[in-house]
């Protein structure tokens, strides 16, 4: 059989390990060692591997979090996928052989708890992504608001400035020695126009 052992996070490369059985049942593995203590301790490291994976789901909060378990996830997720098919081409060929059916169910089970951490992650990863795209839309509407409350104060207000500035030129209006009732006669006017202004710009209507 021919296996990847457990890639690490950043590792581009697979490195292949060699396992081979005997017709007398006896296994053998790379460095000449004998039995299948060399291939359960294979299996050790994709376990450990799984159980770094889940503690670090666990920790996770934030988007780049998820985003970065993922990203370590995919090559030890392939290679999984990949030691359980062979284990379970070696169970085909040689049926009576109990400890590959051990084996090939210890590879299954660490499949099976890959693809449901993934899942979990791939969804808590497009949650935060819609939580964060959500809170981006409440700002933008409150910015309109905001936006609406400046136009509606201008409408208000425009008239009356308008109004104040032809009134305050250095020129001879007859009014200069009125009464001051004719200038909060302005003041009025300037706010009702205003207002008028105001629903004009609400209703788009005169």
């Amino acid at each position: 059989m021919i296996l990847h052992k457990a890639p690490v996070p950043g590792q581009r490369d697979r490195i292949p390990v060699f396992f081979w059985r005997e017709p007398n049942g006896i296994w053998h593995s790379e460095g000449s060692k004998y039995g299948l203590q060399p291939l359960h301790k294979h299996l050790q490291a994709y376990s450990k591997a799984e159980s770094e994976l889940t503690e670090q789901y666990e920790q996770a909060s934030q988007a780049e979090d998820y985003f970065a378990l993922l990203e370590a996830m995919t090559p030890l997720r392939l290679a999984s996928q990949n030691l359980h098919s062979t284990l379970q081409s070696a169970r085909e060929g040689i049926p009576n052989d109990i400890d590959i059916i051990d084996l090939r169910d210890w590879a299954y089970e660490l499949e099976r708890s890959l693809d449901v951490l993934h899942a979990n992650a791939k969804n808590a990863l497009d949650f935060r992504l819609a939580q964060r795209a959500e809170e981006q839309t409440q700002l933008s509407m409150k910015a309109v608001e905001l936006g609406n409350r400046l136009n509606i104060l201008a409408a208000i207000f425009f008239p009356l400035t308008a109004v104040s500035c032809v009134f305050g030129m250095n020129l001879v209006s007859g009014l200069e020695g009125q009464a001051i009732a004719p200038f909060w006669l302005m003041v009025l006017g300037g706010i009702g126009l205003g207002v008028w202004v105001r629903r004009w710009v609400l209703t788009g209507r005169w």
